[in-house]
C-alpha cells in the first residue's frame, strides 16, 4: 500500500493538480451516462468536476491513502460515488468494467515505480531541478538522486511512452508534446509545508517530528526559490476496437 497522505494539508495548500485536473477533464469525449474511474482521487476536487460531467452517470473515486478516501467522502457523499482504497501498483479488478480512466497526478508514478529501473530515461536530471539540487545537497539526510521527483524531459520520455498494442494514440500534436516542464510558483509561506506534504513526503515519513522540521526546512532554505519544477506527462489514450 502507498503512503498515506496530510489530507487536511494537502486540501488547503494551493495545489496545481485541480487546474491540471480540469484540462485533462477536458479531453474526455463524455456523454453523460458513462462510469469513469478517477484513478488517484486525492480529495476529490477534480471527482466533484468530474461528477458534473456525469448527470446520469457514475464514479469510481479510487485512492491508496486512506486519509485521501476519507476526504473525497467528505466533500462528495455517496451521490454516485463509489470509493475504492487500493494501490495501483497491484493488480486492479473494477466490476463492472468502466468506460473511462482519468487521472491527473498518479499514472507518472506508476510508471516510474514499475518501469525506472529498466527504462532509464525515465530518471534524470532536467525534471524539478531545483528541488533536486536542495534535496540532494543536504547534510541532514542521503536522498537518493533521480528518485522521486526527478524526470527527464523531452524526447528521451516519449520514447518508452508510446502506446502499447490493443491501444491507438489520439492525437499527435498530444504525442509530440506527451512531456512538459511546467513551473510552479508557490506562496512563500506555503513552501515548507507544500515540500513536506507532497515533494518530499516519502523521505520524511519515517522521521520523527524534529528531523522532518528540520530537512524540510534545510531542502527550502537551499532552493533559489518557492517554485516547483513540474513535469507534466500527457498521455492520451482509446483502447481499439
Amino acid at each position: 500500500m502507498t503512503r498515506d497522505w496530510d489530507a487536511t494539508t494537502y486540501d488547503r495548500l494551493p495545489i496545481p493538480m485541480t487546474r491540471w485536473g480540469e484540462a485533462v477533464l477536458g479531453w474526455l469525449d463524455l456523454v453523460g451516462d458513462e462510469r469513469v474511474l478517477d484513478a488517484g482521487c486525492g480529495t476529490g476536487q477534480v471527482t466533484a468536476l468530474l461528477r458534473d460531467r456525469l448527470p446520469c452517470g457514475a464514479v469510481i473515486a479510487l485512492d491508496g491513502s486512506p486519509s485521501m478516501i476519507a476526504r473525497a467522502r467528505e466533500r462528495l457523499g455517496h451521490d454516485r460515488v463509489e470509493y475504492v482504497l487500493a494501490d495501483l501498483l497491484e493488480p486492479l479488478s473494477v466490476e463492472p468494467p468502466v468506460d473511462a480512466v482519468l487521472s491527473t497526478a498518479t499514472i507518472h508514478w506508476i510508471i516510474t515505480r514499475r518501469c525506472s529501473p529498466t527504462l532509464q530515461p525515465f530518471c534524470g536530471p532536467a525534471g524539478n531541478s531545483r528541488l533536486n539540487v536542495a534535496a540532494r545537497g543536504t547534510s541532514r539526510r542521503s536522498v537518493p538522486p533521480c528518485e522521486t521527483w526527478a524526470w527527464r524531459s523531452g524526447r528521451t520520455t516519449r520514447a518508452p511512452m508510446r502506446p502499447a498494442r490493443g491501444w491507438r494514440r489520439l492525437g499527435s500534436q498530444t504525442w509530440k508534446r506527451g512531456c512538459t516542464t511546467e513551473p510552479t510558483p508557490l506562496p512563500e509561506d506555503d513552501l515548507e509545508p507544500y515540500l513536506e506534504a507532497i515533494c518530499l513526503g516519502d523521505h520524511v515519513e519515517e522521521m520523527t517530528p524534529t528531523e522532518r522540521r528540520a530537512f524540510v526546512h534545510e531542502v527550502a532554505r537551499r532552493m533559489p526559490g518557492p517554485v516547483i519544477d513540474y513535469v507534466r506527462l500527457n498521455i492520451r489514450a482509446r483502447r481499439a476496437v
